[in-house]
């Protein structure tokens, strides 16, 4: 048993650190990286060692590479554009320190605040910092939600007593009751404060379910059905998730990424969506107060659409934001409140050069976490997930 008076060893403190940290040595060369640069890189330990910096940052502002290769001096720099491997660039916090008595070493320190996260941290429940604008639909959806209810009936009663030309405007004043009543329905889903309880699942059962949903909203409408590549790994384990807020997110997912590739037509390559899953080792999040969750269980969706804005792509999780004429810019962010009350985390990135969009979403296994509810399991656990 570990003694809980020693003082703990160094390089454990390093990897327990929750930014991530690269030791790079005289030749700029990658010798060590902790699990936090793993999980920012997207890349394992063995894939990131004895690379050459450069190979695995690419900095936007030449100056920042100049620096670098000072490594007698402290560097600080806020938001620089830094390209990762296989990813677009993002904005980092950056920092690096020389190594004391090891002439040429150097600590580089990444830190991403971006709005990738843009919920905030507390998703274990209510507390003081939640945000104001998530908190007011829980006191205001009552009193808006009566009065709708008396103009979509007064609407509804004039529509009997109207021509068939006038009926278009009692019809557009009950669609636009519908679709207020929908927005509050989402708010409140965003500022609920109890946690669905997390049960040992079968990740592909709820893949397949959400197809299932998706391909049956498909045939009942003239939009035509996208084909859904699989790749999946049958040999992962159950993740540690509520099913039916999984099946919400690949649902809203999976939408997504069918309304983004709708302008693809055949001589574009035709609208392509693929999910695929693996294990990711690695990936760990750092949680204030608790032991570091490794989320090995990956899920990926692609599309081949032309990809969100590149002015909303640091921001697409938060509320309101969203590239859709008609769109309330709320779906992305009830994804990341679902899949973080999962102790999971979801991050997105392009592939400029293949032309897809990939939004990734990491689980924890079941076991690695208490589970809330016992007595609830998925019925369809033991359903095996098999690519087609």
């Amino acid at each position: 048993m570990p003694d809980p008076n020693r003082m703990p060893d160094p390089n454990r403190m390093i990897a327990s650190f929750p930014l991530a940290v690269l030791l790079l040595d005289p030749a700029m060369v990658v010798a060590a990286v902790n699990p936090a640069a793993e999980q920012l890189l997207g890349q394992s330990v063995r894939r990131l060692v004895n690379r050459p910096l450069e190979q695995v940052l690419v900095f936007d502002e030449p100056l920042i590479v100049s620096r670098l290769a000072d490594a007698q001096t402290h560097l600080v720099a806020r938001k620089v554009r830094v390209g990762l491997a296989g990813q677009s660039a993002r904005a980092l916090d950056l920092m690096t320190a020389p190594v004391a008595h090891h002439p040429g070493w150097q600590m580089l320190v990444l830190h991403e605040m971006s709005g990738v996260e843009g919920l905030g941290d507390d998703v274990h429940g209510a507390g003081e910092g939640e945000t104001g604008a998530l908190r007011a639909p829980e006191v205001l959806a009552h009193e808006i939600k009566n009065p709708l209810a008396g103009i979509r009936g007064a609407a509804q009663l004039l529509d009997r007593k109207l021509g068939e030309a006038d009926r278009a405007l009692t019809g557009l004043i009950t669609a636009e009751v519908d679709r207020i009543a929908k927005l509050i329905d989402t708010m409140q889903s965003l500022s609920r404060r109890i946690r669905e309880p997390a049960v040992p699942c079968n990740l592909h059962v709820a893949i397949r379910r959400a197809e299932a949903i998706i391909a049956a909203s498909d045939a009942a409408s003239d939009r035509g059905v996208v084909p859904v590549r699989e790749e999946f790994d049958p040999s992962l384990p159950p993740v540690m998730a509520n099913p039916d807020a999984l099946v919400q997110v690949m649902l809203n997912l999976m939408t997504n990424a069918r309304e983004a590739c709708e302008g693809r037509d055949e001589g574009m390559g035709g609208r392509q969506i693929m999910i695929r899953t693996r294990f990711a080792s690695g990936i760990q999040v750092h949680s204030r107060g608790q032991r570091a969750l490794r989320l090995p269980i990956e899920v990926r969706v692609s599309d081949n659409g032309p990809g969100v804005d590149p002015t909303l792509r640091d921001h697409i999780f938060e509320p309101f934001v969203t590239a859709k004429k008609h769109g309330q810019g709320l779906g992305l962010a009830l994804v990341q409140k679902l899949v973080r009350e999962m102790n999971g985390r979801i991050t997105h990135d392009r592939d400029e050069e293949g032309g897809w969009t990939h939004f990734r979403l990491h689980l924890p296994v079941a076991g690695s976490v208490a589970e809330d509810a016992p007595e609830k399991r998925d019925p369809q656990e033991k359903e095996a997930g098999k690519g087609r």
